[in-house]
């Protein structure tokens, strides 16, 4: 009887990494194809929270009031960063990581693409029928003249590789190049974001038609400097807003929608220092005017109706045009006059400007048309103290923590203005008058400087550019072999296969067959 003794078989060692091989192995992870595009994907699921929540850097006031208004969600977003998305360490960390791994992922891709360029194409193989595309042609030439009527075939879209009686092609390297390209442009418009943002500054502005506008800090309604740049050294062009020019679509023309908007254009004169010549200049819409320094946009426009504000004894305390910000398509526009001289407690007019109003029994005041043709005010009235505890406050709405309503003259019902251009109505309690003087148009303005926007607009293009190339390139290798026919003439042999799928590799091979017959084109 044989005995068979049990025998535990020792584990395999397997080597131990080391910290440089876990660093080898976390950069392979890092600069991997799969790592960019779910970074790319990560960084535009980052930007949404810039989108949901007020940012601090474009509205400060609109920020803090929600942070007010969710006293439990709102500081925790804050210590979050949601309220500066792209200024966060977060968002930067993904951006840099994204950044860091297309530049490891292109740099070897770009090595091994220039070694494939140099090197000569692979041999011809031994059987060209088993190739996805392939034929076979019999000629009367000999095999010298046969292989040169394959050359001239080939034509110059294909690399040549002539080894004796055969030839090896290649062509559509050009895809790996516009693949390449790509990338890198990629990475040029993350630096030429992020050189934008860094060095680069951008503000809005509210500017009634006749008023200037002088390109310093306290000029801006919100100013978003860079971290690198500096708000003091801006540059010193100032520019007067002319005229204002706005058209809807109307009944009358029959077309399009009603009171769709058709065009919207600002002439302005500027000055590009201050001892300058002016220059008339034409805004509009996606032809902003250029400045030394800085660009200028037309973002959108509205009314500002002219209010003058009396005391009881008839002194003015207010008088001036008033932003009123649109809220519908007829540009029934919201907003505030604010008269903090008045006494013996400061006023507060709240409600609506209606460019064509009317009052309807379902909505109330509002307006039926985008243009001045029947304008109105329809005002309420606080009075006490506009901003208390020197709070900070919006423009165009009321705090009304600390002020009353005013009610009317008999006491029973609030107080409600409707005025028309040049009325001038009373206030109850001694509390002096308001007159409807007219209104005005008013250009909401973007100013911008982007130092790198050259960059990112030339990596924009040239990214395009590669993708075209990546799209519509077919790489292909197209061999032939040609051997001679016992009494005279030559069999030409013709194998051709791709990198991807192509419909069109038999057509090719077709083509290049029909060719050296003399019966056809080159292949394409």
């Amino acid at each position: 009887m044989t005995t068979v003794r049990d025998r535990t078989q020792a584990a395999p060692t397997l080597p131990r990494l080391g910290p440089l091989g876990w660093a080898r192995w976390a950069w392979r992870q890092l600069t991997s194809m799969r790592t960019a595009l779910f970074l790319l994907l990560l960084v535009a699921i980052a930007a949404l929270p810039g989108s949901i929540w007020p940012q601090r850097s474009i509205n400060p006031t609109r920020t803090a009031d929600y942070i007010d208004a969710h006293p439990k969600l709102g500081p925790l977003l804050d210590r979050l960063g949601f309220f500066e998305v792209y200024a966060s360490p977060w968002f930067s960390a993904i951006y840099l990581l994204l950044l860091i791994s297309l530049v490891g992922c292109i740099v070897p891709r770009t090595r091994i693409h220039l070694t494939q360029v140099r090197a000569r194409p692979p041999r011809v193989p031994a059987n060209l029928g088993r190739l996805p595309a392939h034929a076979r042609v019999e000629v009367d030439a000999e095999p010298a003249a046969a292989v040169a009527s394959l050359r001239a075939a080939y034509g110059r879209r294909y690399r040549l590789d002539v080894r004796g009686e055969t030839i090896a092609a290649e062509t559509g390297y050009l895809k790996e190049s516009g693949n390449l390209l790509f990338h890198i442009a990629v990475v040029g418009v993350i630096v030429g974001v992020a050189a934008g943002h860094i060095w680069g500054w951008k503000g809005d502005v509210i500017v009634p038609v006749g008023n200037s506008f002088a390109d310093t800090m306290v000029s801006y309604d919100t100013l978003s400097p860079g971290p690198r740049a500096d708000p003091t050294q801006l540059p010193p062009f100032s520019f007067t807003l002319d005229k204002l020019d706005v058209s809807f679509e109307d009944q009358v023309t029959g077309a399009g929608q009603f009171g769709q908007p058709r065009d919207f254009t600002a002439y302005l004169t500027t000055t590009a220092e201050p001892g300058a010549t002016p220059v008339k200049q034409v805004l509009k819409v996606n032809h902003p005017v250029e400045m030394d320094g800085a660009t200028i946009f037309l973002l959108g426009n509205g009314y500002a109706p002219i209010v003058t504000v009396k005391d009881a004894h008839g002194a003015i305390v207010y008088s001036g045009p008033t932003v009123f910000l649109a809220r519908d398509n007829n540009y029934t526009s919201s907003g505030a006059i604010k008269v903090p001289a008045a006494t013996p407690k400061e006023l507060g007019f709240f409600g609506n400007f209606l460019p064509t109003g009317v009052i309807t029994e379902h909505t109330g005041p509002i307006s039926v048309f985008p243009d001045v043709r029947d304008p109105k005010l329809a005002l309420g009235l606080y009075e006490g103290v506009l901003n208390p505890s020197g709070q900070a406050s919006s423009v165009y709405t009321l705090n009304t923590k600390e002020m009353t309503q005013v009610k009317s003259a008999d006491g029973k019902d609030v107080l409600r203005l409707w005025l028309s251009p040049g009325e001038t109505v009373t206030l109850p309690g001694d509390r002096g008058s308001i007159t409807f003087d007219g209104v005005t148009r008013w250009a909401g303005l973007s100013i911008r400087h982007d130092p790198a926007r050259n960059l990112t607009l030339g990596s924009a293009l040239l990214a395009l550019g590669g993708l075209i190339a990546t799209l519509l390139v077919r790489r292909r290798r197209v061999f032939a072999r040609v051997t001679p026919r016992p009494h005279g003439g030559s069999v030409v042999e013709i194998g051709a296969l791709a990198k991807a799928d192509d419909d069109g590799l038999q057509d090719v091979v077709d083509r290049l067959a029909a060719a050296v017959t003399g019966a056809g084109r080159p292949p394409r």
